[in-house]
């Protein structure tokens, strides 16, 4: 039989994880949008933010950020010179120890020569590179101060060298002189183009064992040697003047020792040259308590320099940012993978926005599609009727049969005139009912006029709805912005889904009015101008009633401001302030033309203002409206709560 075990599954993101609601992320991208982003900041503010129980790019920013910190503050750079110094010390030491009993001259003469060592240890090491020791101990020690020094500073350049050479196996450092060799000589052939992976392949196959990271060709080991060495320059800009001249003597004297000089002064140029784009220049502040090898130091700054890419990428603050350009591989080494598959839900997310029709356009021009403004419309409706104490929007059918409407289901015999479709099975069933036709061929059916039936439907009472919105200026300044385009777009979203034989007109005001098209109301800006253009709004919407004469006419307005221009009779905007006799008297003549028309105005107040209040007052007796003072956190209620009363009205 077979056995299965189950566990918990560590290898990338939970394949039986419930789907993304990417609904609901337009929903909470739309929110940013209708108070004021464009949609790729809103796009941007919602991944930096994150959503659905996945971290934004702030968290991850965060994260590295703090990564970054715990290594500046973990350890200090000049460990190696700190081990040097140490085992200088003991060395000379067990020296003075084993001389001490000695009365000889040769003793004095080799204790004044070791008095005189200078303070300067890579100095001092190079004065004492050709003394003979007497104390064995000693001897050994130096040789050991030696080896730390070949190993961290051939560490600083190849990252795990340190444990290659851990035994101080000779052999192994001619394989690291021949290794530097031949990839000088492979550089060389590459700049002169002769190059081949097949050459990459052998090298690999003979020294690889010294690239832990596993490089796949010449590419990918210079970016990897380039990094490392960009590190070791960073560290050593990092120390002391003092600390830095120390170092640097003590490079170069145990490359020379160790026959690597020129090779490793060649490989350097190379290197740079081929990357002059990273971070070669710069320093870094760590202050632990405890002093890093060169080795490890070069590590750290490495990893605080990808860290700052990371960074860089992660706060997406320079043109054409996306999530493309972070790097996934530099996450999972300093996050984990969890980053890696929040990066990832990040990314699916942008892509099901796109890929589900919610957005188009390229990276630096991103905008709402039709499909994605129909959504926020629902949303914005939704959000209206959550608000709302009134739950219930009610519809509007009546019970009479008339000429259009929806169907009830049943038939009525077809009378002259009538425009209802035909029944064609109850037709034909009458004509079958007759019998044939006499002389008619077998299963001919003639059919009459009486037997003709047509769909009966439902009669519906049509409207004719103008909301009008002020955007003037005013309206961004008491932040009521946001508060007016979810309100046109709930209302715009109950009439043509709830209400489809309605005519439905947004109409925007500010010094001039504009009718707003549906599809740009999510995206629709306040306009930086002077003027509160009542006038101009209510002519525009004049001309919508009269286009349908036999709709109820629904005028609902949303204001924060008294009229404050009009148009002259050339067609320009006057605009004035305190409001001229000449705009109010010409607003007012606009009220009464929707008075004549039947057309109750319900305006919608969303300051407090003598004058204004003056003025609704004024069109209330004129015109026999309402004047309503919704506080703006209730605006959309009150307006789409306002436009259903009203048809309830009229069915009675």
């Amino acid at each position: 039989m077979n056995r299965f075990r189950y566990g918990e599954y560590h290898d990338g993101p939970d394949p039986l994880r419930p789907p993304y609601d990417v609904r609901a992320a337009l929903d909470d991208l739309g929110r940013s949008v209708m108070s004021g982003a464009k949609p790729l900041r809103a796009l941007r503010d919602l991944l930096r933010r994150g959503t659905q129980g996945v971290s934004g790019l702030d968290d991850l920013l965060r994260q590295v950020r703090e990564r970054r910190e715990r290594l500046r503050s973990g350890s200090r750079l000049d460990g190696t010179l700190e081990q040097a110094r140490a085992l200088l010390d003991r060395a000379v030491g067990q020296e003075r120890a084993e001389l001490f009993p000695d009365p000889s001259d040769d003793a004095r003469l080799r204790e004044s020569e070791l008095d005189a060592l200078p303070s300067d240890t890579s100095a001092a090491v190079r004065r004492l590179a050709d003394y003979q020791w007497r104390s064995a101990a000693a001897r050994e020690t130096f040789e050991e101060l030696r080896d730390l020094l070949r190993r961290e500073i051939l560490d600083s350049r190849f990252r795990g060298m340190k444990q290659a050479l851990q035994n101080g196996d000779p052999e192994q450092m001619r394989r690291v002189r021949a290794m530097v060799e031949a990839l000088n000589a492979m550089l060389a052939a590459d700049d002169r183009g002769e190059h081949t992976q097949a050459d990459f392949d052998r090298f690999m196959a003979e020294y690889g064992d010294f690239f832990p990271d596993a490089p796949r060709d010449l590419a990918e080991l210079v970016d990897s040697l380039a990094r490392r060495a960009a590190a070791a320059q960073r560290l050593m800009n990092s120390l002391t003047p003092e600390q830095r001249a120390e170092l640097q003597g003590l490079m170069e004297q145990s490359t020379a020792e160790a026959g690597l000089d020129d090779a490793m002064e060649r490989l350097s140029g190379a290197l740079r040259a081929r990357r002059p784009d990273l971070a070669w220049s710069g320093a870094e502040q760590m202050d632990g308590a405890e002093g890093m090898g060169m080795g490890d130091a070069t590590t750290a700054l490495e990893e605080l320099g990808e860290l700052a890419e990371l960074d860089s990428s992660l706060n997406q603050d320079y043109a054409g940012a996306g999530l493309d350009d972070i790097d996934e591989e530099a996450v999972r080494r300093a996050l984990g993978r969890s980053a890696v598959d929040d990066l990832s839900r990040l990314r699916e997310l942008e892509r099901e926005l796109r890929d589900q029709g919610f957005l188009r356009g390229s990276r630096n021009r991103l905008e709402l599609t039709p499909k994605a403004v129909r959504r926020l419309g629902e949303t914005a409706l939704r959000d209206v009727f959550t608000d709302s104490a009134a739950t219930r929007p009610g519809h509007h059918s009546a019970d009479a049969a008339g000429q259009a409407g929806e169907p009830t289901g049943a038939t009525r015999p077809w009378r002259f005139g009538d425009e209802q479709p035909l029944d064609v099975v109850r037709t034909l069933s009458n004509a079958a009912a007759r019998g044939r036709a006499p002389g008619g061929a077998p299963g001919a059916i003639r059919l009459r006029p009486d037997d003709f039936e047509v769909v009966e439907t439902e009669r519906r009472d049509a409207a004719a709805v103008c909301l009008l919105v002020d955007l003037s200026y005013s309206m961004a300044l008491r932040d009521l912005w946001g508060t007016a385009k979810q309100t046109a777009m709930a209302l715009h979203s109950l009439v043509t889904t709830r209400f489809p034989q309605d005519a439905v007109q947004v109409v925007g005001f500010s010094d001039y009015a504009r009718e707003l098209p549906a599809d740009g109301l999510a995206e629709l800006e306040w306009e930086p101008v002077q003027g509160t253009n009542l006038q101009h709004a209510l002519l525009l919407a004049g001309r919508h009633l009269d286009r349908h004469p036999e709709f109820e006419p629904i005028v609902l307005v949303v204001t924060d401001g008294e009229p404050t221009a009009h148009l002259e009779r050339d067609g320009s905007a006057a605009f004035s302030w305190p409001p001229s006799p000449q705009t109010t008297a010409l607003t007012l003549a606009e009220v009464d033309r929707m008075t004549r028309r039947g057309a109750a105005l319900n305006v919608f107040l969303l300051a407090e203002d003598p004058r204004l209040e003056a003025f609704v007052e004024e069109v209330g007796r004129r015109n026999g409206g309402r004047v309503v003072r919704p506080g703006p956190a209730r605006l959309g209620s009150y307006v789409v709560h306002d436009f259903l009363n009203r048809r309830r009205l009229r069915r009675s």
